[in-house]
């Protein structure tokens, strides 16, 4: 006898960013406070960036106040210099303070989105949701701390990711995929705050996951190398990636838990 089509239940393997936004597009109270941690997560990247950006300024002085005169060959060499240093300055020193800032920022909102992906899982889940981690003042310091510590290990990243892009050509690739895992890493937090885990066993799961985190990761990655939008595009799309990968990080999870179940026994 066959299986009606009514009695097969076939898990998704990947939900598409398109169902993502469609399903916070059907909540209001999703888009509510996605709008809300938008405007909160602009405004401390931003107020970061011009902190960041006069601290910096303020360590060089004068030297790139005044510059050397063009005057003759050797005036001409200096001139030359400085204006390579100067613009060379300014383009490593803004890139460095937009993501300081952004991840000073991520780290202080990270209640906030654990909240947004709490609450998608939620509605995803309906009856059969599974709450682990009560929400309370203790868990919001855990969440500020596990934000701090992605944000201090996104610091790291940032200074390898800028001597990697000294390499010709290779360079490159190795800044994108750093990148690129690292946002998988910051998305992948929300969910797996709520259920305690830490950042070895995050890390963990994107090693062990590491074709899904790339696909999560890579599309952030790529909007965060566009330089001035990034600050902005950044925070608006920040909410439906919270949502998206934590859509997947349900399925991912589910779909690895009916694989381990689907094992047999051993027998003697």
């Amino acid at each position: 006898m066959k299986n009606s089509p009514q009695q097969i239940s076939v898990a998704p393997k990947w939900i598409p960013l398109s169902h993502s936004f469609a399903f916070l597009m059907r909540s209001k109270r999703l888009l509510g406070w996605s709008v809300i941690l938008t405007l909160i997560t602009i405004i401390l990247t931003w107020a970061g960036y011009l902190l960041t950006v006069d601290f910096v300024d303020g360590l060089t002085g004068s030297f790139f106040l005044t510059r050397p005169e063009a005057v003759g060959i050797w005036g001409w060499t200096k001139y030359l210099g400085w204006e390579v240093m100067h613009w060379g300055f300014l383009i490593i020193s803004r890139i460095v303070a937009f993501y300081f800032a952004f991840l000073i920022a991520y780290s202080l909102s990270a209640p906030g989105y654990v909240f947004l992906s709490t609450a998608t899982e939620k509605k995803h889940a309906g009856e059969d949701f599974e709450p682990d981690a009560a929400l309370n003042i203790k868990g919001i310091v855990i969440d500020l701390w596990e934000g701090f510590k992605i944000g201090f290990f996104g610091i790291l990243v940032t200074i390898v990711a800028l001597m990697a892009n000294f390499i010709p050509g290779v360079g490159q690739v190795v800044v994108l995929l750093l990148y690129t895992y690292y946002s998988a890493l910051m998305f992948v937090d929300y969910p797996s705050s709520r259920r305690r885990w830490t950042l070895g066993q995050k890390l963990s799961w994107l090693r062990i996951h590491n074709k899904e985190a790339f696909r999560l990761g890579i599309f952030p990655a790529l909007v965060s190398l566009v330089p001035v939008v990034n600050i902005f595009f950044i925070a608006m799309i920040f909410p439906l990636m919270t949502v998206h990968c934590t859509l997947n990080f349900i399925v991912i999870e589910k779909n690895s838990n009916r694989e381990i179940n689907r094992q047999p026994e051993q027998t003697v």
